[in-house]
């Protein structure tokens, strides 16, 4: 069912509304899960909850996309709970290098999201085209596609970042370096992509590819900056603590997601609406930024 037509105001109104109730009930459990749970298990538990809320708001509001800025939301909040649940032994400025990072992409990611999004009349594609194919299915779809899944990859990502975080660690190496420097870079591989894409969206032809810039060495920059960012803070768990192995299953669904699935429903839907997609798909990388080949 179409949602109704809400202005921007109206829609970031409601938007701020229900992530407020998400944060509240977020709260109320993280006072009732039992002492000895981790810091991680406990905010697994609110984060659900959370993300119940959320999904009770797009029902109602006929909107699922009013759970897509709480990808980028969520884990400035996580990342600071858990600052203040650290042990003794943390590593102050590992710590505070994975905070900063974490508020730096989630802030630049959420105002990338604000500043082109329509409103709650607007429903991503993609959710629209799930409905299409199994309307029977769509409120599980709804609850366990688009609101449950993201949220539990988006935490076991973090893994890493709660190690950094929380838990008593070793001394800064160089590893630590290739971290900061992986997490920082993707965060501004991310930010130049898609400041290109805003831009050649405004002047664009119909059918028109986006193929300069980062765009001229591969197809989804962007997705090879988010990509990149989960893997740096894999980077930063690695170097606190190399014996938490489980940390690795966040970034590695994370690839999963993009190599299987956004990257080639992102080209699909391309070569649909532009015909020499398929030939710039022959020479240009799918993720990875490189050289085009010559044809």
């Amino acid at each position: 069912m179409k949602a109704p037509r809400w202005s921007r105001q109206a829609s970031f109104a409601w938007v701020a509304g229900a992530y407020a109730a998400a944060l509240a009930a977020a709260s109320v459990t993280l006072m009732l899960v039992p002492e000895e749970w981790s810091s991680f298990w406990a905010v697994a538990a609110a984060d659900v909850v959370a993300t119940l809320v959320v999904f009770g708001f797009s029902r109602g509001l006929k909107c699922s996309s009013t759970y897509d800025a709480y990808w980028s939301v969520a884990p400035i909040v996580i990342v600071f709970y858990w600052v203040f649940q650290a042990q003794q032994g943390v590593n102050p400025i590992r710590a505070g290098a994975v905070l900063f990072l974490v508020t730096w992409w989630g802030g630049r990611l959420t105002y990338n999201w604000a500043r082109s999004w329509p409103g709650l009349h607007h429903i991503d594609w993609r959710y629209e085209a799930t409905r299409q194919k199994a309307p029977r299915l769509w409120l599980l779809s709804d609850l366990f596609g688009i609101h449950l899944f993201p949220t539990v990859e988006v935490l076991l990502a973090l893994s890493g970042a709660w190690v950094a975080l929380t838990q008593q660690s070793r001394s800064l190496s160089w590893l630590d370096l290739v971290a900061l420097v992986v997490t920082a870079g993707a965060i501004t591989i991310e930010t130049i992509a898609d400041q290109q894409l805003l831009a050649f969206s405004r002047v664009k032809r119909p059918g028109e590819i986006m193929k300069t810039g980062l765009w001229a060495y591969s197809r989804h920059p962007n997705y090879f900056g988010e990509l990149s960012f989960w893997w740096g803070l894999y980077l930063f768990g690695l170097a606190a603590d190399p014996t938490r192995l489980w940390t690795i299953i966040g970034p590695l669904m994370m690839s999963g997601m993009f190599l299987g699935v956004s990257i080639p429903w992102m080209d699909r839907r391309s070569c649909e609406r532009r015909p020499e997609y398929a030939e710039h798909m022959k020479r240009v990388s799918a993720l990875v930024p490189w050289f085009p080949k010559k044809t």
